[in-house]
Order: structure tokens, then sequence, then C-alpha cells
């Protein structure tokens, strides 16, 4: 086929499903439904295995894992000392080469083909209802067409603001952060959510210098506010410095020195700058138009993931914007698999209860979440003003990690702070917060209650293991009995 003939001039090739994007949510989409027996092809026009295991999930944990080990150990009577000098930047880089296999896709791909999914390499975009046009590397074109559904699971991007001078200064986004090849000698990251702290949290103790410039009042706005105060004091005493209430205004590049020239009218300087302000759909050139919708919009769906108004076409993942998280994201995919193969199957009525398979549920009140800076933050459920907001009557219970007898093994000198929003007409928790070191292994824990609507009556009987940290959950119950 030449590049002028169009792909109507290929016959199409029809699967009973077709997923766009080879990220862990199209994976996941596919083996459940290849494991339903239903013919399924994947259209991926970069690596399979996608954003989180290349640019963000794996190689960002690779990058923080040494940092979160060396603070750990310096913590630790008769440990400390043998862990002062500064990290092998060198040896955690390559380790992060490694965890990301290089780039290269090799090993994702094998598995894919092992569950019996068909890949196809290029760009796809819908061509009407049902049908799928693939782009491929060389230019050829080739027609899907599936019988039963199509899942756009094509993820999300970076957003990067419109600053005058932007497209000059080569900036990073979470994707040069998390690949970069050198430690920058200086750094300046604008934004406060999670990318930001992580990748501030790495750089700073590969060696750069860094700053970060936050719009806002704090740190991780989405989190209870102690999780933000917290995170940044333990960034400053790192050696970080954290603006707050400070924008950016323009940004150049003189002599290959990054400046950036904030509302204060002051100028920072650094080697790179890593913008961190948000995430935009991956849905501008999917052919959206072609089926009536617009082109670089978030998807809405129902809690079977199936696009609103549409009886084939599902949204899972990030371009739903529900819960931007590859846990999330890989929880709808399993979701979605059962509906469409249920669907597929002809089920007359879907289980849409709470607890039924074909029921994203947990993306409603559930949604859990780790950030790896040092202390770790980790949270699941809503917040309080969240829960205060949706009308709840709620109360929260406040302890210091440190009461836990385990916490002062764990680490000497244990700082962090628990959280947990009780329903007070329900008797359920609504969210739980922790931060500290180690936190990120007690959210589970906190999912299990919150997804599973515990009466906090029945917790009591949960009893945590001595010594642990995880008697800070007794800690929790004791002080919501006592006040």
């Amino acid at each position: 086929m030449t590049d002028t003939e169009s792909a109507e001039d290929s016959a199409p090739l029809t699967y009973d499903v077709v997923v766009l994007g080879a990220g862990p949510v199209g994976e996941n989409v596919a083996d459940r439904t290849r494991a339903a027996g239903l013919s399924t092809a994947v259209v991926e026009n970069e690596l399979v295995g996608g954003e989180c295991s290349y640019w963000a999930c794996m190689p960002s944990k690779a990058l923080l894992r040494p940092v979160i080990a060396r603070a750990d150990a310096r913590r630790v009577p008769g440990l400390r000392h043998l862990v002062q000098g500064p990290l092998d930047a060198a040896a955690v880089l390559a380790h992060r080469d490694y965890e990301t296999s290089q780039w290269k896709d090799d090993g994702q791909v094998r598995w894919l083909e092992s569950i019996g999914a068909v890949l196809h390499r290029g760009h796809g975009r819908l061509d009407g209802p049902r049908r799928v046009t693939v782009e491929g590397p060389d230019g050829t074109r080739q027609v899907l067409a599936a019988r039963h559904a199509v899942a756009v699971c094509t993820g999300s991007r970076a957003l990067l603001p419109g600053l005058p001078g932007l497209d000059r200064v080569r900036p990073w986004t979470s994707r040069e952060a998390t690949s970069a090849q050198a430690v920058p000698g200086r750094l300046v990251v604008i934004g406060g959510g999670v990318v930001a702290v992580e990748m501030a949290t790495a750089w700073q103790a590969l060696g750069s210098r860094v700053t970060v410039l936050v719009r806002g009042k704090g740190l991780l706005p989405r989190m209870e506010p102690f999780a933000g105060e917290l995170v940044a004091e333990a960034l400053t005493e790192a050696g970080v410095e954290v603006r707050t209430g400070t924008s950016a205004e323009s940004v150049t590049r003189e002599n290959g020195t990054v400046v950036v020239h904030t509302d204060a009218g002051d100028r920072v300087e650094a080697d790179e700058i890593l913008f961190a302000t948000g995430r935009a759909p991956r849905t501008d050139d999917i052919g959206l138009d072609t089926i009536g919708l617009e082109p670089g919009s978030w998807l809405p769906v129902d809690d079977s993931l199936r696009v609103t108004g549409s009886e084939w076409l599902y949204a899972v993942g990030d371009v739903n914007h529900r819960a931007l998280l590859t846990h999330q994201g890989k929880y709808q995919a399993r979701i979605a698999g059962a509906a469409i193969a249920a669907r597929a199957a002809g089920v007359p009525l879907l289980e849409t209860d709470p607890w039924g398979a074909h029921a994203a549920t947990a993306d409603h009140a559930a949604v859990p979440q780790v950030v790896f800076t040092d202390p770790e933050a980790a949270a699941v459920g809503l917040s309080l003003a969240e829960a205060e907001q949706a009308g709840h009557r709620v109360r929260a219970v406040d302890v210091d990690i440190a009461s836990a007898a385990g916490a002062g093994l764990y680490a000497d000198g244990y700082r962090g702070r628990a959280r947990m929003v009780v329903d007070l007409d329900e008797d359920i928790l609504r969210g739980v917060t922790f931060v500290g070191p180690g936190v990120g292994e007690l959210i589970h824990s906190a999912s299990i209650a919150v997804a599973g609507r515990v009466p906090v009556s029945r917790l009591w009987h949960a009893v945590p293991s001595y010594p642990t940290i995880s008697e800070v959950w007794l800690r929790l119950l004791e002080a919501f009995r006592d006040t």
C-alpha cells in the first residue's frame, strides 16, 4: 500500500475487541477480554508497557528507593554512621535504566503475545463506530473492526502552562525528570503535587540543588494539610528551597542557564526546569470527531467504564479523569474487561451493585495513593474537608504515629501523623491518611476498611501485631473512643 492510498483500500481485520493503548491499563483490558475468550487487538504507537513502565511509576520509584532506604538507615542506631556519604548517582541511574528495561519493550511484547492478543504497532484513530485505523511506522494503514467494543486506554500527558518563553527553554516534564541521564547542578521545580515533591526528593538526594515554586499555600493540596506540611518540612531540612505562594511569570534560557521570573519580582536560575503542573488526556488525535466527541477531551463513563451515550466505546484509566493512578486504571481495566465480556456473551443484566464484578465502585470513595517522599504520605478515601463538603457528619481523629510501639523501633526519633475521618451516622471510615517513614505499607489496611465500609465498632477486633507501626490503628481507635 502506498502512502496515498486510503485505509478503506486495505481489507479490515475483525476482532471482538480493539484496545487503543498498551500501557498497564490497555494490557489489563486485553488480559481480561482474552481470558473470556474474546479475540483482542492492541494498538500502540510507543512502547508496550506505557507511561508507568518507562517514564512514571517504575523509573521514579527506582530513583527514590535508595533515597528513602538511606534516610531510614540514618535513623537506626548502629547503622547511621555507615551511610553518611553521598549516593552513588551513577549506580542509581544505572539501576533506574535496568528497571525500565533500557526503554525496550521486548519483554512486555512477549507477555502480550503470550495471552493471545495481537499487537498492531502504529498510531490508532477511531474511524467511525467500532472501527480503528492504524497508521504504521512506515506509513501503511490498516483498518481494524471491533465486533463488540473499542477501549480507549491512551492515558494522559504532562500539561504545560502557556508561559512566555517556555517553548525555547526545553523544559522537563515528568518524562524527562524520570529518564535524565545526568544530575543537573541546579533544578527548579514548578508545582506542588506528587510529581513535584517526588522529583524534588530524588534529584536533591542525587546531588542537585533544588528550588520548588508553588503557586498555592502548600504542597500536596489534595491530601490533608498536615501531609504537605510534613513533606515540606522534610524537604527543607534536606536542603530543598520551597517557596509557596509563588508563581512563574516567564522563563528564558540564557547561555544555557534557565532563568525564571516570579510574580514577586525574583529571578531564579537553574540548569534545568521541571513543570509538574497537571495532566491532559491523550485524546486529541484519536479520531473522537468521527463519532461526535470532542478531540482532546476527557471521556465521561458509567461504572462499567462505558462512555456515556455509547453502546460500544469504553474509556479506561486516565482518559476518563476518575483517578489518574496506575493501580486505579488497572482496577478499572479488570471491571471493563468483565463488562465487555459479559455484554458480548449477552448477559441481560450486569452486576452493578457496589460489590458487583461490573462496577468500578472504588473509584468513587476509596482511591488509595502513596507519595514516595521522605516521609512517605499515604491516603485513601476522603479528606476531612472533602467529607464535610460532601455533606457527611464526620469527625477527624488524629494521633502521633510515634505513639505506636513499632515506630520507635523502625526509626530513632520517628516523626509522623495519622488521621481517620469517621462518619458519625454510619459508623464507618470515610478516609484515612498516614504521613511518616514506611507508611506506604500501611495504606492497604485502610483501603480495606474504607472500601469495605467496615464498622468502626468491628475494627476493634482487628488486632494489630506488636510491636509494629500498625499499632497506630489501636491508637486511632482509642482516641476516637476517649474524645
